[in-house]
């Protein structure tokens, strides 16, 4: 049994301590997703209550993304490279305990610049998570079951995603119904409610061990004064700077277009609905209470497509390699991006054009989840992949405030928006032009020093 015949089962190799890491790391990770899709659903609105004039919440709602992605760049960067020093399962802990609570104290703003702190430090955790569970899966599971189970834990984290669209559109509903408790509004209750799951993950995640390859690898590297997460000597190797560099540019390609671009779709979903619901004659309330549970709705469908996207990309990563499977990726995420803020224009038009989407553009998550850690060597696997999925989050951080700055340019209202997004789509394609100069990892060991 191989990982370039995905049709094996291969999961069949799995004793129970891969499935305990495999579930555990999926855990974090999926949770992770579903914090980060409520702060999607919630932040127009909650930037509108917490501005002193709410009518520019258009223009500072993308500031509060960009500052959680410099957070999840900084956390990234921190975190990976202690997850290789101290060990992978003990800095996860750290990180789901900063994000769930950082989350939850997000509820109580009371002003913008209270709110964007919490988002920083909400960052901060979330940044350390991706590249700490993509280590510890890479490093327990056997080599043979490794791509299809990164694979899958990538694709899983669509479940937090869909949990979060679901219980978005029940809080949407409990609210137009004066139903939350304790009088919260909408956006509140997501936050307290993102919070909770993952301080649950917390128990589970202290009892899990760190991997033996890591354990045996950290005591050889001691002897032989081999440096652990170490960005000296990830930059100063010829080899592991090139794929760092390399890496971190395809990162970019497929982060700005997800996070800069791609999560700003209920900005559109929001003012489709207020056109359809127009005749009703809402009260203000009402129609934030439909725009809060349409949005929940688009997240679904997003987040459907993005689950048949990533795995039927994990597959082609497996059988095709990983890069075909990247340059196939970033098309079908600037084809979909294109799609929906050019064409997306009617109500019935959210069921099919966001899917598409979502395949899209989270399809190239799935690739990073499964090529990222074949690039490094174990004392620096963590470090390495933190480094190209997370300091990439500072490039990506650029294009909120780009996008809102062009939007202003062209007038400040939708169709400015929409045209900024289209420009800043073109990012996507940037990424393909590092794949030539990367390896191919299919059906290859992990690197060692």
């Amino acid at each position: 049994m191989t990982a370039a015949n995905p049709s094996r089962l291969w999961w069949r190799s799995f004793n129970r301590h891969h499935w305990f890491v495999f579930a555990v790391a999926t855990l974090a990770w999926l949770f992770d997703c579903l914090d980060l899709q409520f702060f999607n659903l919630a932040r127009d609105a909650a930037v509108s209550d917490l501005l002193s004039e709410p009518a520019k919440a258009t223009v500072f709602g993308p500031y509060t993304t960009s500052v959680m992605l410099i957070g999840w760049a900084v956390g990234g960067l921190i975190f990976g490279a202690l997850g290789d020093r101290f060990g992978r399962a003990r800095m996860l802990t750290v990180c789901v305990l900063l994000y769930s609570a950082s989350t939850g104290l997000s509820a109580f703003a009371t002003s913008f610049v209270d709110f964007c702190l919490y988002r920083l430090l909400t960052g901060v955790g979330v940044g350390g998570v991706f590249g700490l569970a993509v280590a510890l899966v890479a490093d327990t599971v056997p080599d043979d079951a490794r791509a299809p189970a990164l694979g899958l834990f990538q694709s899983l984290s669509t479940v937090g995603n869909l949990l979060a669209a679901l219980a978005g559109m029940a809080i949407g509903a409990l609210a137009g119904r004066h139903l939350l408790p304790f009088a919260l509004k909408a956006w509140q209750a997501m936050f307290l409610v993102g919070a909770v799951p993952a301080l649950f993950c917390l128990f589970i995640i202290r009892r899990l061990p760190e991997p033996e390859k890591w354990v045996r690898a950290r005591a050889e590297g001691a002897r032989r004064g081999v440096r652990f997460g170490s960005y000296a000597s990830l930059l100063g190797h010829p080899r592991w700077a090139r794929h760092a560099w390399l890496g971190l540019g395809l990162c970019c390609a497929g982060i700005v277009g997800l996070w800069g671009i791609g999560n700003f779709h209920p900005a559109i979903v929001g003012a489709i609905v207020q056109e359809h619901l127009a005749a009703r004659g809402l009260t203000p309330a009402a129609l934030a209470s439909e725009q809060a549970y349409w949005r929940s709705v688009g997240l679904l469908f997003q987040n459907l497509g993005g689950f048949a996207g990533m795995m039927t990309l994990a597959w082609v990563a497996q059988t095709r390699g990983r890069r075909v499977a990247s340059a196939v990726a970033l098309l079908a995420s600037f084809a979909s991006t294109v799609l929906v803020f050019r064409y997306l224009r009617e109500f019935s038009q959210i069921f099919w054009m966001l899917p598409l989407m979502g395949f899209g553009q989270l399809s190239v998550l799935a690739v990073y989840a499964i090529y990222l850690p074949e690039l490094f060597p174990t004392s620096l696997r963590s470090t390495g992949t933190s480094f190209c999925y997370n300091f990439g989050r500072l490039v990506a951080a650029t294009a909120p405030f780009t996008l809102s700055r062009i939007t202003q340019s062209l007038g400040g209202d939708l169709a400015g928006f929409r045209t900024a997004g289209l420009w800043i789509s073109l990012v996507l394609l940037l990424g393909l032009a590092t794949l030539p100069f990367l390896p191919e990892t299919k059906g290859q060991a992990l690197p060692e020093e």
